[in-house]
């Protein structure tokens, strides 16, 4: 087994095969395509046909900022201490990767290869421990080069030769208190984003170009690039492309709707930059496409609140997936939503999220959600991240979880998602905002006063700003079949209090009375597949496998044996192996050779005693309860 040091994309595939000896295929296991499960619902699968979640965070870093040419870090070595850290405190894996088309294209004249190779680089710390990569084309307020000096806000996304073309007017939000209402109020931003959607042709040194055309040129050269410098095991781990972030109308045509322009406007352009991927090479990568940015805010301040989420287009198909964010305005403000989260806050919300994206043909991922760490309001922030990971993991309340996950019924799909941000510069920056020396923004993320990071880099290497127990989570990874329920009872905490929201019936005394010595848990059931390869769930640092208690139709154990790389099942129904990069992390592999839609059921607990009778008291009810037995 490897432990620490650094991976590179040359010694990957030796690490995947030393830190588990797995008899399933690592590189078939990389690859991400959209199907469905028994039910019809779009589903994201490996290419063992198993159902994957994948959950990790928002990689900015720099790539926000001019202070480091736009590039997520300033070094490869930086890239690897922070993917290290990753994977070792969260079992994250996924990460969105910023990427900046002011980077890659900083004159009209073509892609920065400079740029590009670094950025192949920076990706390899991350694919070379056994984390997915989703590219994310990204824009705040359309660009940087759109505000003055002594501007209160500051964009990012088009290069500056972009904005000196289209000749915008100076810049102003008026009386804004949050930068997103740029929006709505700046009119360079909202000329610049309407320009975009209709191709204005834009003068350049280089010659006329339409503008969304240039953006498009440009992708294609960036992921050809990236095709042809990533090695192919790296590459298998792109799961796609984010083609452009939060988008905003900028202004509306006469008699259009918010709905019709995501049909005539969004749309058409997702299905360019579908056919841009096509070219460079990546017809097996998903584009993870947004609706319009405001679609989902649950607060309506100046016409904020628009609806959308592609209502007018029959269906994305199965070579895109439905990709939304979240963040709570009530809660930021600080007035509509007085107190905490509590169980179940976000689950209607997140079920509607599911339904739409089911309507569309799409698997969802949540790949923005988060909340300030510092400043007003940041007291909220530990309920709204637990009520936010609680929707993502299940349509149930955790009041209500057990019954309505009773007999193998469906809680909704667990869905897959990345938190805003992972930044191990946070608090440290230096950059000039809007290049003006007497504005120097150091605390936070060094953005429009923004300070999501949930990590920090110190003396002492990297270290969580947020209890261990609520980003280090047990989650379904790779199920070998069909996930029906999930819940996950993190026990993370609010300051000194204990979070405590999934709640046992009195249905279950034993399962009740094994759990009551408080460490935390989780709840699967599934329905096999057509395959042998097991179904993986992460094991957070919580759950020390000498010591992890499950409780399954497939075994029922205290202290998980290692998994052996025979190919029989019946040596290893329940077992621990590590992670592809063998830094300490670890995984939970339930495997059975039963008939495609058997129904299955796992317990997980971290701090269950050791007592056999107790187990097979619980393990009785459970079978009761999921309609195994």
């Amino acid at each position: 087994m490897l432990t620490g040091g650094q991976l590179t994309g040359a010694t990957r595939s030796s690490a995947a095969a030393a830190s588990s000896a797995l008899w399933f295929d690592t590189a078939t296991a990389d690859q991400v395509v959209v199907t469905t499960d028994s039910s019809g619902a779009p589903v994201l699968r490996d290419g063992y046909g198993r159902e994957v979640v994948l959950r990790g965070f928002n990689v900015s870093g720099e790539s926000k900022l001019a202070e480091n040419g736009y590039l997520p870090f300033a070094t490869r070595a930086d890239a690897d201490i922070a993917a290290a850290a990753m994977r070792k405190l969260t079992g994250a894996d996924l990460i969105r990767l910023v990427v900046s088309w002011a980077g890659a294209e900083p004159t009209p004249a073509g892609v920065d290869t400079g740029y590009l190779s670094a950025l192949t680089d920076q990706i390899q710390a991350f694919t070379s421990r056994g984390i997915r990569v989703l590219i994310d084309y990204h824009q705040d307020l359309y660009s940087r080069a759109l505000f003055n000096q002594g501007s209160w806000y500051t964009g990012d996304g088009a290069p500056a030769w972009v904005v000196q073309a289209g000749g915008y007017p100076q810049e102003s939000c008026g009386i804004c208190v949050q930068w997103g209402q740029n929006y709505l109020t700046n009119a360079a931003v909202t000329e610049a984003l309407h320009d975009f959607w209709h191709n204005r042709t834009l003068t350049t040194s280089a010659g006329a170009v339409g503008v969304q055309t240039a953006f498009l040129d440009q992708a294609q050269q960036s992921m050809d690039y990236l095709r042809q410098h990533l090695s192919a095991s790296d590459f298998a781990q792109i799961v796609g492309v984010d083609p452009f972030n939060e988008p905003s109308s900028g202004s509306y045509d006469s008699g259009q709707t918010s709905t019709t322009w995501e049909r005539d406007l969004l749309w058409p352009f997702y299905q360019r930059f579908r056919a841009r991927m096509d070219a460079a090479g990546w017809q097996s990568k998903t584009a993870w496409v947004e609706p319009l940015a405001f679609w989902d805010v649950n607060v309506n301040v100046g016409g904020t609140s628009q609806p959308g989420g592609f209502p007018l287009v029959a269906s994305l198909g199965s070579r895109y997936v439905f990709n939304t964010h979240y963040y709570d305005a009530k809660a930021l403000s600080g007035i509509l939503m007085l107190g905490k989260a509590t169980d179940g806050q976000y689950s209607s919300t997140f079920a509607g999220f599911r339904q739409r994206a089911a309507a569309l043909g799409s698997p969802l991922a949540v790949t923005e959600f988060g909340y300030p760490l510092t400043g007003y309001t940041s007291d909220k922030g530990p309920s709204v991240e637990k009520a936010t990971y609680q929707a993502l993991d299940s349509t149930a309340t955790g009041a209500a979880w057990w019954s309505a996950a009773a007999g193998g019924a469906p809680t909704g799909t667990v869905v897959s998602g990345t938190q805003w941000q992972w930044d191990i510069y946070s608090g440290q920056h230096h950059e000039l905002m809007n290049d003006n020396p007497s504005k120097v923004q150091t605390s936070g993320d060094g953005w429009n006063g923004e300070d999501y990071s949930v990590v920090q880099q110190g003396s002492s290497g990297v270290a969580l700003r947020v209890d261990q127990l609520l980003v280090d989570r047990v989650y379904p990874r790779a199920v070998s079949g069909d996930a029906l329920a999930f819940s996950y009872e993190d026990l993370s905490r609010d300051g000194s209090t204990t979070m405590r929201w999934n709640t046992v019936p009195g249905t279950l005394p034993n399962v009740a009375a094994l759990l009551a010595t408080g460490g935390p848990y989780a709840v699967l059931t599934w329905r096999s597949g057509s395959t042998d390869a097991p179904t993986e769930l992460h094991l957070p640092q919580a759950f020390d496998p000498a010591t992890t208690t499950v409780v399954s139709d497939l075994g029922t154990l205290r202290g998980l044996p290692s998994y052996t790389a025979t190919g029989e099942v019946a040596d290893h129904p329940v077992a621990v192996a590590p992670d592809e990069a063998g830094d300490g992390s670890n995984r939970l592999l339930l495997s059975s050779s039963s008939p495609a839609g058997t129904l299955h059921y796992a317990l997980i607990a971290a701090g269950a005693p050791d007592s056999a009778s107790q187990r097979t008291a619980a393990a009785k009810e459970l079978a009761a309860w999921s309609g195994t037995g």
